[in-house]
């Protein structure tokens, strides 16, 4: 039996792999605007796709604030591969926490492995993200028949299986909801490829239609009515916290750059880094960054003690990804003209960072979020001292 590696060992890992192999991939990736077949093997063959899982499904166990740490790291390199690795790492906790035990086999192992590739798919072009669910579905015998449409939807280029979300004809709300592993090839399922996006080049996002579409009820993760509940407490929560986490590792590294950059530059006789509005930026940079690391991090030991983070995810991943933004364009600021042209890496890293917004919900839907908990503890409030 192979020894664990210790965190340590995955450190130095992470940081040789993203140093080099990553550093080419990016090239390659930004020149072709596709990710190599031979990217995701590396990167299955390596164990990046496995750290997070369990033992028992095949996964490396690292605990959620471990393999934050990696993760982090990750995201010093191109949008796309940090992508990759934190799907992989995210996804099998929804398909997890419900599967059967003929599921775990059929799905979670494979998934873990990086046999099989799934995706999240929960977003409509004319719905949000949760419980406004447009697309249906009937039972008929032992299948469902789905009609409906998905958007947006990344990696729709390579899935072997979707994670649809949906909703039983005539119920609304929560009720009814249904989690449904949607086979690429399933009779009525038809892909059309979006436009190539502003940033994380190569990871096709795609328009999916359902029409009478027939899925086996075999490939239902729980029960009727638990579809929102795979969704949410299975990998929105944690991937909200993840994304925190990736915005701290690109920030990280568009402030080195600008640091970089700071030294280098003369202008009238004197480097940008002895001015002290660009020590001011780099201040505030530093500043932000750390904020946002360690409310990803408080939230992230929460959920490893078991804690719910529905609203701790919310902040961290608002605050983070807006942090982000902030971070990026004093980054390019610093940078100047230069900085503007895709010869430069600070020039990726902006265009990568807006996306980080959009991830897993927008700003506006982590904000509604946090303020229906301020609302709720406030009305509680009230209705304690009232009863006083």
């Amino acid at each position: 039996m192979a020894m664990m590696r210790t965190l340590y060992e995955w450190r130095k890992d992470v940081d040789a792999y993203v140093a080099g192999p990553a550093r080419a991939w990016s090239e390659q990736i930004e020149a072709t605007g596709t990710v190599p077949e031979a990217l995701w093997r590396e990167l299955r063959d390596a164990g990046y796709l496995r750290l997070a899982a369990p033992p028992h499904l095949g996964g490396h166990g690292l605990s959620f604030t471990d393999y934050l740490d990696l993760l982090r790291r990750f995201a010093h390199t191109h949008g796309s591969i940090r992508v990759i690795v934190h799907v992989a790492n995210s996804l099998w906790r929804s398909l997890a926490q419900k599967a059967t035990p003929d599921q775990v086999e059929r799905f979670v192992k494979p998934f873990v492995a990086g046999d099989i590739r799934v995706t999240f798919t929960l977003t409509e072009p004319n719905s949000g993200s949760g419980a406004d669910l447009k697309t249906t579905a009937r039972r008929e015998g032992d299948a469902y028949v789905l009609n409906g449409e998905k958007w947006m939807i990344i990696f729709s280029d390579v899935a072997d299986y979707f994670l649809l979300f949906c909703r039983l004809e005539g119920t609304s709300g929560g009720d009814g909801t249904l989690a449904l592993l949607v086979p690429r090839d399933a009779p009525g399922l038809t892909i059309e490829f979006m436009a190539p996006a502003m940033g994380i080049a190569g990871t096709a996002h795609g328009h999916l239609r359902l029409r009478d579409c027939r899925v086996p009820v075999a490939n239902r993760l729980g029960e009727e009515g638990d579809g929102l509940e795979v969704a949410f407490r299975g990998f929105l929560d944690p991937s909200r916290t993840a994304i925190g986490m990736t915005c701290v590792g690109a920030a990280e590294r568009a402030l080195e750059l600008a640091a970089q950059h700071a030294l280098r530059r003369v202008t009238f006789g004197q480097p940008l880094a002895k001015r002290q509005i660009i020590q001011m930026w780099l201040a505030e940079m530093a500043t932000d960054i750390e904020a946002a690391r360690q409310l990803v991090l408080h939230t992230a030991r929460r959920f490893d003690e078991g804690h719910p983070i529905t609203v701790e995810a919310a902040m961290a991943k608002m605050f983070a990804t807006e942090m982000l933004q902030r971070v990026t364009d004093k980054a390019l600021q610093i940078h100047g003209g230069p900085g503007y042209f895709k010869s430069s890496e600070i020039e990726r890293i902006y265009r990568d960072a807006r996306m980080q917004r959009f991830e897993e919900g927008t700003s506006e839907i982590q904000k509604m979020v946090i303020a229906r908990d301020v609302i709720d503890k406030a009305k509680r409030a009230s209705e304690g001292s009232e009863r006083r």
